[in-house]
């Protein structure tokens, strides 16, 4: 290893021990790593901004604004309210409900603007049952990522392998569709085991979900209206971003413009909204992660896994969906999933079927996100959600129930591709 390789580990490394010590604010941390690899010169500035995801920062950014304009509208509360009462104010149905439509939602749309609708009407729900909303957070939070693996748009490793594999929408949803159904089951069964004593409310404070008239939650009708139809504009933008040739993230910012002007908010209050400290821990994230790829160490890592499989398709895929798991828990996927592809193709180019390859890279990279707090996009911003809200969901607590759920989940997804494509 070069000494340029040396400085850009040792930074993320120690980067991520002061965001798992919880020492300091995960963004400051960030923030230090990324300064400590401009002033060692590990990367130029201009380099560093070339690493930036800008689309997802946008994304962040237009959906946060429009979450915080359609809440003027009530609809948030007059959701919960019909959610809780159809649950019968039973809050692990409530639970099961939420996560349900997260996962539905996730294979559709992108998961950070999916956990951005669902956490106020979590929010709403919990103050209305006087509980903690951690224990709603958590599942919401497993939901996305689950549901984002199901389908070729739901999780941009899917879309990279789709398009280089020349994989349909249906080819996802026939391959990945069953075992990320019994993932789901998996999960939400030991969620229930960790939660149910804590998920009891007496009789009384059901009986006051009942009596709450959801028809008054309302307060905007006509402004109701123009979020709807803005939404609805944004949500096809997303499936047809293709199509239209446009980002995510210019798809989000100008529906969020358009919101702005339709409703005449404040665009003060509208920024302020942003959650900036996310914002600004992503873009950390980013650099600190585009070093690893700058100095090789990414092609490094894929290139172990080559030299250690040597044509074996078994070995292969445990390996690809194990070490995709692991490195997605801590790293972005999209760099790490850039480097396997041309790896995989070249084990094809030997004669092979890697098909299964590219269902074990997906699983891994997918669910892998569900590891730690920093593992996936929707994480992170629901951290930061719960924070404002003055509860906190810490690198640790996190890990505590993330890895070992992450780990069930791969387990399974390779018992399924063992039986039925290795």
């Amino acid at each position: 290893m070069s000494l340029t390789s040396i400085f850009a580990l040792g930074i993320f490394v120690i980067t991520l021990g002061l965001i798992i010590s919880e020492k300091l604010h995960r963004t400051v941390a960030a923030l230090a790593g990324v300064a400590t690899l401009l002033l060692l010169r590990v990367l130029t500035p201009s380099q560093a901004l070339q690493y930036v995801d800008f689309n997802t920062l946008l994304v962040l950014m237009g959906m946060m604004i429009v979450v915080s304009i359609v809440k003027k509208t009530g609809v948030f509360e007059y959701l919960a309210i019909v959610a809780a009462k159809k649950a019968k104010g039973d809050p692990w149905r409530i639970i099961l409900f939420l996560c349900a439509v997260t996962a539905l939602i996730s294979a559709f749309l992108d998961n950070v603007t999916t956990v951005l609708l669902i956490v106020p009407m979590t929010f709403v729900i919990t103050k209305k049952l006087n509980m903690n909303p951690i224990p709603f957070l958590l599942p919401e939070i497993m939901a996305s990522n689950i549901g984002g693996t199901a389908t070729i748009i739901g999780d941009p490793p899917n879309i990279m392998i789709g398009s280089r594999a020349g994989l349909s929408f249906m080819d996802f949803i026939l391959n990945l569709g069953p075992i990320i159904a019994l993932v789901f089951a998996a999960v939400f069964f030991v969620l229930w085991l960790l939660y149910r004593k804590q998920l009891k409310i007496d009789e009384e404070t059901k009986k006051k979900i009942f009596e709450l008239d959801e028809s008054v939650c309302i307060k905007d009708k006509v402004l109701l209206y123009q979020c709807g139809a803005v939404l609805l504009l944004i949500v096809l933008g997303f499936i047809l971003h293709d199509v239209i040739q446009m980002e995510n993230g210019m798809i989000a910012m100008t529906g969020a413009v358009l919101l702005l002007l339709l409703s005449r908010s404040d665009i003060e209050t509208a920024l302020l909204s942003i959650e900036w400290p996310t914002i600004f821990f992503f873009a950390s994230l980013f650099v600190l992660v585009g070093a690893l790829e700058e100095v090789g160490l990414i092609a490094s890592l894929a290139g172990l896994i080559t030299g250690l499989v040597k044509g074996n398709l078994l070995l292969a895929g445990i390996l690809l969906i194990w070490f995709s798991a692991l490195v997605s828990a801590f790293l972005d996927n999209i760099p790490f999933v850039a480097t396997l592809i041309p790896l995989i193709i070249g084990l094809g180019a030997q004669g092979a079927d890697i098909t299964p390859l590219w269902w074990a890279v997906s699983l891994g990279a997918c669910l892998g996100g569900n590891g730690t707090l920093i593992g996936a996009s929707a994480n992170v911003v629901v951290a930061g959600l719960a924070s404002k809200q003055g509860y906190e969901i810490t690198f640790k607590r996190y890990l505590k129930i993330g890895f070992p759920l992450m780990a069930l989940s791969v387990a399974l997804s390779t018992v399924y591709l063992i039986l039925f494509y290795l």
